[in-house]
């Protein structure tokens, strides 16, 4: 082992946990590669004692997301990890990488083996979710939500069942700790004080309901954090030459053929879920965030440092620690 890599290995193994997060992480795999970088950050982190990685589903509606995210579970020794889908949801069209699912080595054998062959072999989300949760021990799960906000609101308006004789909300309130979610905008983007972005605007009535009912504390990584840590395009090309086939380099490509720092969205929000009080994020104070029709977020600061929602924020040092975790996690070879 060079150098180079045995520093690589030292850094992010000195990311541990004394007790792993129980995780559930929730993506639209397929619209950015950055839901990608979150969950091998997840399968890497898993590898260091930090994640319990319960379960993923997925919120893009199209067979190849959960294929694809079979796949990258099956790259890091982890085939058997539930995959639940949504049913009619956003963004029904094929991804830009999801077809690695199905791409073909040399000798015609696949790529990434895999069992879950399309999204329609999958349990519906909801379902899944509340199977997941109702064996977990109370105030237990972290949930990342990375993509659009249709699975956890259905859960959140889910009816008691065979798994639990909670109705949905009861349910969260019981099991879940903290949903840690990328979406909104909390600072100006580009001169714009009503930023509308798309994790938002893909379902708007979803947003609007969870953020007026959900019942365990949130923090939210506005659009803003990940546009400040972009994932350096050097990276992809020269830290996973370890192997001859990784899904990250692979997907970057497909997604962004000429190549360019990606902006990092979804790792933030996955970091801060792992490690809020390794000092990666700085935290506004407590209070409540809306969503307008037009799917605008709007945070108003609780009386009194009261308020279920608190928002990321990031100064310069804290960026460049950000974005070098986010690309040790995502290059560290995977433990199988």
């Amino acid at each position: 082992m060079n150098r180079a890599w045995f520093i690589t290995l030292f850094a992010a193994a000195a990311l541990t946990h004394a007790e792993p997060v129980r995780l559930i992480f929730d993506t639209d795999m397929g619209n950015d590669s950055d839901d990608l970088m979150a969950l091998c950050m997840i399968h890497n982190l898993q590898s260091r004692g930090a994640v319990e990685l319960l379960a993923v589903t997925i919120t893009k509606d199209h067979p190849q997301a959960a294929a694809f995210t079979d796949a990258v579970n099956t790259f890091y020794g982890r085939p058997d990890i539930p995959i639940g889908v949504v049913k009619g949801g956003a963004t029904p069209e094929p991804g830009k990488f999801n077809l690695l699912s199905e791409a073909k080595t040399e000798d015609g054998s696949l790529r990434y083996p895999h069992d879950l062959k399309s999204g329609n072999d999958a349990p519906e989300a909801t379902g899944l979710l509340r199977k997941i949760l109702a064996v977990q021990p109370d105030h237990s799960v972290t949930l990342v939500q990375v993509g659009f906000f249709t699975n956890f609101q259905r859960l959140l308006e889910s009816s008691p069942d065979a798994h639990s004789p909670l109705n949905g909300k009861e349910l969260i309130a019981k099991k879940v700790k903290l949903l840690s979610i990328m979406a909104g905008a909390f600072q100006t983007i580009n001169w714009n004080n009503r930023y509308l972005e798309y994790n938002i605007v893909k379902d708007i009535p979803a947003a609007q309901k969870l953020a007026q009912e959900w019942p365990s504390p949130m923090t939210w990584s506005g659009y803003e954090i990940g546009i400040a840590a972009t994932y350096p395009y050097d990276s992809i090309k020269r830290d996973y030459g370890y192997i001859k086939y990784h899904p990250m380099p692979e997907a970057y490509a497909l997604y962004s053929p000429k190549g360019h720092n990606r902006p990092t969205w979804d790792p933030t929000a996955l970091l801060y879920a792992v490690y809020p009080d390794r000092g990666y994020f700085s935290l506004s104070p407590a209070g409540n965030v809306t969503v307008a029709d037009d799917g605008a977020t709007v945070f108003r600061p609780g009386k009194d440092g009261q308020g279920r929602d608190r928002y990321l924020a990031m100064n310069a040092e804290q960026t460049a620690r950000v974005r070098e975790a986010i690309v040790q996690l995502c290059v560290a070879p995977p433990v199988k």
